[in-house]
């Protein structure tokens, strides 16, 4: 991607901020008499469609089937991907896990990409190989560029399979968990399927425990967007795709920060659908501390802007439908614009000593959010058991979720001034 393009990403930036900075002033500058009667108006009409979408989750089925459905003569040759930089801690166990999981051995291909690792990861590799004869290892210099995207990309040159599974180094499934996944493909006839992501280290702390609980609000969303709309996303981690519509996509982006938010809107252009399954779910580490979890956050906010920068003119053509184009637009306004307002209100109701004019259409916004994750942590779920809410944890966790109201202005501000680097920029994986 030219540089060319890296400018018309913060001129778009630039414009989207100033469109929020804009619509944030006018109630504080012209002080509209009916302000508050709109406010409240567009609350009603956020917590209208957001409470569909939940709602849809009541008439779902949880979980995959754990009864194998698909004879194993019919199962597709899959290829597991990993592309791993300096993952000592969890390499070995995940190895180990892979060649554990119950899928037909003539059928199932395990490629980990070794990207530049300045660890022990090359070592521990080389003694997996000896003890795996099957297992196939990919290796990449320091500086072969491209990220997460670049390292996939050049994996898919040496797979033949059907399906790729995508996997991050630390990622843990159940050992059905492939039979069960290509029975949903099979019930569905999906392009791709993301399982539910599900938090390891649960209650290692404060933070990974609410992780945990808006991992699950995530899925609860998605699933409702998706019956509501037709529209779900990637989430990296446990993502299975056909090959043949990953390719027609056009792989990975070697150009942004999040490959899977990317891949996911050129899915939704090409009218390939993701499914998403409960149960059984890709299990992960949760990052442990504030700067751990800020640096993985502004990732996501950017990887997430990127995208709509760079694809926004073809949401709104006829490659989607009328309620897909609503569903993007609700959600971008939600996730990104809103945070932004919010905050500029915030400052200039304090600079003049008002009230906020936007506060009912935040709180509508962390009302539905709250909804979601105590709908999500009541639910049944295989893996490590989500905490049960009550009214304080319903209530720390809006509180831990409002860190996005800090972490999108941040980002949008950065991007709107710095010229941006794709680089690999890993979280770290303690093997707990």
């Amino acid at each position: 991607m030219t540089n060319g393009f890296y400018k018309n990403r913060r001129l778009k930036t630039f414009l989207f901020f100033a469109v929020c900075l804009f619509v944030s002033s006018i109630p504080h500058l012209i002080h509209l008499k009916n302000f508050f009667l709109i406010s409240v108006l567009i609350s009603i009409l956020i917590s209208c469609y957001g409470l569909n979408i939940i709602s849809k989750n009541t008439k779902r089925a949880f979980s995959a089937t754990t009864n194998k459905t698909i004879v194993e003569e019919e199962l597709p040759v899959l290829d597991i991907l990993v592309a791993a930089r300096d993952e000592e801690n969890v390499i070995e166990r995940l190895v180990d896990r892979l060649f554990n999981l119950d899928y037909p051995s003539n059928k199932l291909n395990i490629y980990i990409i070794d990207d530049g690792s300045v660890d022990k990861t090359p070592l521990i590799l080389e003694k997996l190989s000896r003890d795996f004869e099957k297992l196939k290892i990919i290796s990449r210099s320091s500086n072969a560029g491209g990220g997460k995207s670049g390292a996939l990309n050049y994996a898919l040159k040496f797979t033949h399979g059907e399906w790729v599974l995508i996997l991050d180094a630390d990622a843990q499934l159940k050992k059905d968990t492939l039979h069960r996944l290509f029975d949903f493909v099979n019930e569905g006839d999906w392009s791709a399927v993301q399982l539910r992501k599900s938090v390891i280290n649960i209650n290692q702390n404060f933070l990974t425990t609410c992780q945990s609980m808006e991992m699950a609000m995530d899925a609860i969303f998605q699933y409702g967007r998706l019956y509501v709309a037709g529209v779900s996303e990637l989430r990296g981690n446990g993502q299975l795709i056909n090959k043949e519509v990953l390719l027609k996509c056009g792989s990975f982006n070697e150009d942004t920060v999040t490959d899977d938010l990317d891949l996911s809107l050129r899915l939704l252009l090409s009218k390939s659908k993701i499914g998403i399954l409960w149960d059984p779910p890709v299990m992960e580490e949760a990052v442990e501390n504030l700067s751990a979890l800020f640096s993985q956050r502004q990732r996501w906010a950017e990887g997430g802007l990127q995208r709509f920068f760079d694809y926004g003119d073809q949401l709104f053509s006829k490659k989607i439908d009328f309620i897909q184009k609503f569903d993007v637009t609700y959600f971008f306004i939600l996730q990104y614009a809103l945070p932004i307002i919010s905050m500029i209100d915030l400052i200039l109701s304090i600079a003049f000593f008002e009230s906020p004019c936007y506060w009912p259409i935040s709180i509508t916004a962390f009302t539905l959010s709250g909804i979601a994750v105590w709908y999500g942590s009541s639910c049944k779920s295989e893996g490590p058991v989500l905490k049960k809410l009550n009214l304080i944890m319903m209530l720390v966790s809006l509180l831990y979720l409002s860190h996005w109201f800090l972490v999108i202005p941040w980002v949008t501000i950065k991007m709107s001034i710095f010229p941006k680097k794709i680089l690999w920029k890993k979280t770290l994986h303690t093997g707990v």
